[in-house]
């Protein structure tokens, strides 16, 4: 059976404040961590209300400083937001607090409207010099040659693995030529996923990182008792999305009951686009789903995201997806 591993964007829920969203990613990281999921990555995003993980390296120092085992990274950092001799220092931090832990997930998005963007110092190409980018960072992870006037300390000669992110068919390409494992964002942008898939497996080059194609798909996950719970805690995230898209900005909504009859035809058919990411259900349920899911994809991993406004239905809908996830695991081993 495939890992599972956990997308935070520590959220920031009505009447909470992002103190609170820090203690309770740490509190899910330490609880998915014994729950036996893989990797636990929080996701770069500037001038989101409800998202508190602008700060990334910061919130990962402080996730690795209360947990042990699971693997700690980046869903991801927006590489042309920095100067990748910066982050090569800072995962070079990381790499040193918590070695063989950390992952740097890279994406060329600015996690940010324009407006932000610019107040970020981005300049209106800056996705363009992604590439440059990238290999300006491996050069600072390199081992330090003699006469090498500039050094990443720490970060030089430092083994921190890199994957590409991506929601289209582009960033496929990259990971796939220079022969980079891959994360796709199938949890908000599922139309490409497919299509992303096949071109990154199709063109994937060995490297001296990766010898075969490896994929890493997110998707949404809500479970709970009973179906229509389920659907009731998803109900935060659909009026986080639809806030998203129409530029309602806000922190993290608790659940609406019967929100879909609620709303007009613009904003349900925003809804079903998000629809082919997202598993919502009890856990026979959630078994069923992701059983087709991973059949239809051929995911590596999967990475799951769970924007749920109470904490602990939050915990409890990625302990019983766990749950599942053994569960499959004995049967195909009995298989």
């Amino acid at each position: 059976m495939i890992p599972f591993s956990v997308l935070d964007l520590c959220p920031i829920v009505q009447g909470g404040t992002a103190a609170q969203a820090f203690r309770n990613s740490l509190d899910l990281a330490q609880h998915t961590e014994r729950w036996g999921y893989k990797r636990f990555w929080v996701a770069e995003h500037h001038s989101i209300q409800g998202i508190a993980s602008a700060a990334t390296s910061v919130v990962l120092a402080h996730i690795g400083a209360g947990t042990k085992t699971i693997r700690i990274g980046s869903g991801g950092i927006m590489l042309p937001n920095h100067a990748p001799m910066l982050i090569a220092e800072q995962f070079g931090t990381l790499e040193s607090l918590y070695p063989g832990r950390i992952d740097l997930g890279l994406g060329r998005a600015p996690g940010s409207d324009q407006a932000t963007s610019q107040a970020l110092r981005r300049h209106p190409g800056a996705g363009d010099d992604f590439p440059q980018d990238v290999g300006e960072l491996l050069h600072w992870f390199a081992p330090e040659q003699p006469g090498q006037a500039v050094v990443s300390v720490p970060g030089a000669g430092l083994n921190v693995p890199l994957w590409i992110l991506g929601s289209s068919t582009w960033g496929a390409q990259f990971a796939a030529v220079n022969g980079f494992p891959f994360a796709f964002a199938s949890h908000f942008a599922p139309q490409q996923m497919l299509a992303a898939l096949e071109l990154y497996r199709s063109r994937f080059k060995p490297s001296e990182w990766l010898a075969r194609p490896y994929a890493m798909l997110g998707v949404n996950v809500f479970t709970a008792a009973t179906d229509a719970e389920a659907q009731l805690l998803y109900t935060s995230r659909q009026q986080s999305t639809l806030a998203i898209r129409f530029g309602r900005r806000g922190l993290l909504p608790p659940p609406v009951k019967d929100f879909e009859a609620t709303l007009g035809a613009m904003e349900r058919a925003v809804l079903e686009e998000s629809k082919p990411g997202a598993i919502v259900g009890s856990p026979a349920s959630v078994k069923e789903g992701l059983a087709k899911f991973i059949a239809r994809t051929g995911a590596d991993e999967l990475i799951i995201a769970a924007q749920i406004y109470d904490h602990g239905a939050r915990l409890r809908s990625y302990e019983l997806a766990a749950q599942v996830r053994e569960e499959m695991a004995g049967e195909k081993r009995a298989a």
